[in-house]
């Protein structure tokens, strides 16, 4: 079990934004949002498509500025004016849906140089930031710096991306549906790779997942968002154990929790809330006894 949070390092209360506001395309994106995040978890916001996941991210790093409410970001007020963006940006890395918009050098080493270059850190700081980077998420130094990054692979080009934003050594990584397109043995290396950045490098991590597997493996809690609003939060126990909270808000569950869930819908006494696959087979062991009469 990870420690116990202490402080907050994001703070959002009554968070609403408007797009083309005044406007016969007016369209109200958030309503009041309410969230916190302890400095070292890993926090997932789940929700259908046009639920406000995206908007509520993009105030994390500046991209957007509160229009009423507050966001503070590891001490910064993003309501405050004249806000220090480019400070923000350099303790807050996002992560795009998809990384071909995060790439604009041509080559691997430049590309994920640059940040570290646009704080003018001394040369050999640079050089040890892009090595610790391109290792923290599995690329080899040698090997990739000099590839052309139009040639990457979808994997690739996402683990770049990543290696950008941890070159500039953020407090905290927002992630946009971080294993979108990926195969399924590059989603198991890059959730690994976010996981060991949470937990040994003490990284704040937030994402946006439609994919209830991988909000199971990395979430210390989940946040579900309806509607332009945050309508729930809790473990990703407490959520996955609630039925009337996952037929509410249409929410999919990992395999383990469908499994236990369709045992207990057949009168036996499993936990659902057992989501992870070692507890998943425990409870699953325990009734096969019953099942065999």
């Amino acid at each position: 079990m990870k420690k116990e949070t202490k402080e907050l390092i994001v703070e959002v209360h009554g968070l609403s934004h408007t797009y083309m506001l005044g406007t016969p395309l007016e369209h109200r994106a958030l309503h009041g949002v309410n969230m916190h995040v302890g400095k070292g978890e890993c926090v997932a916001i789940i929700g259908h498509t046009g639920s406000g996941k995206s908007t509520l991210i993009q105030h994390f790093n500046g991209l957007q500025l509160p229009e009423s409410g507050t966001v503070i970001v590891d001490g910064i007020d993003l309501s405050r004016p004249k806000v220090d963006v480019k400070a923000l940006r350099r303790k807050v890395g996002l992560v795009f849906q998809n990384p071909e918009d995060q790439l604009f050098e041509k080559l691997v080493g430049d590309d994920i140089a640059y940040g570290p270059f646009k704080m003018k850190l001394p040369m050999q700081e640079v050089v040890e930031r892009v090595k610790w980077a391109m290792e923290m998420v599995g690329l080899s130094f040698e090997e990739m710096k000099d590839r052309a990054t139009f040639a990457l692979s979808g994997g690739q080009k996402r683990k770049v991306s990543l290696a950008g934003i941890l070159a500039l050594h953020p407090t905290v990584i927002v992630l946009d549906e971080p294993t979108a397109g990926l195969d399924p043995a590059s989603r198991r290396e890059l959730l690994k790779r976010i996981k060991n950045l949470n937990q040994t490098e003490d990284v704040t991590v937030i994402f946006v997942s439609h994919n209830m597997e991988e909000v199971a493996y990395l979430a210390d809690r989940v946040y579900i968002m309806a509607d332009g609003k945050d309508v729930y939060c809790g473990t990703p126990r407490e959520i996955f154990s609630n039925k009337d909270i996952l037929r509410t808000h249409h929410i999919g569950m990992p395999e383990t929790v469908e499994i236990l869930h369709s045992l207990q819908d057949q009168g036996f006494g499993v936990d659902a809330g057992a989501y992870q696959t070692e507890e998943a087979v425990r409870e699953i062991i325990s009734v096969l006894p019953a099942l065999r009469r």
